[in-house]
């Protein structure tokens, strides 16, 4: 299933890209920034119990499957396997056409 893009198909799939790493980097800014605070927060008022640890873990785990996502790593998030879900449903939606007309 191989697709052939012009110039403009291109820059719009790279523009897309590039816009969804600037989302993981915010993302991952926001993170680190924000569990800094929380971090100082719990020490200050309440060093005996680390309650910072829960945002920590569980944002962080988000931040982890965003990067996955963004960067290709795990196959079924990735762009070729949207791609090729895409065409999937669209032929399907074309055999159902076919049948009733």
């Amino acid at each position: 299933m191989e697709m052939n893009f012009n110039e403009e198909d291109k820059y719009f799939l790279a523009k897309k890209k590039v816009e969804r790493i600037k989302g993981f980097y915010g993302n991952l800014v926001a993170y680190v920034l924000v569990n800094a605070i929380l971090i100082f927060i719990n020490l200050y008022t309440s060093p005996k119990y680390l309650w910072f640890f829960w945002p920590l873990m569980w944002w962080g785990i988000g931040v982890v499957f965003h990067g996955l996502k963004v960067f290709e790593v795990f196959p079924v998030l990735g762009k070729d396997w949207e791609e090729r879900k895409i065409k999937e449903f669209m032929e399907k939606e074309k055999e159902n056409k076919n049948k009733w007309t």
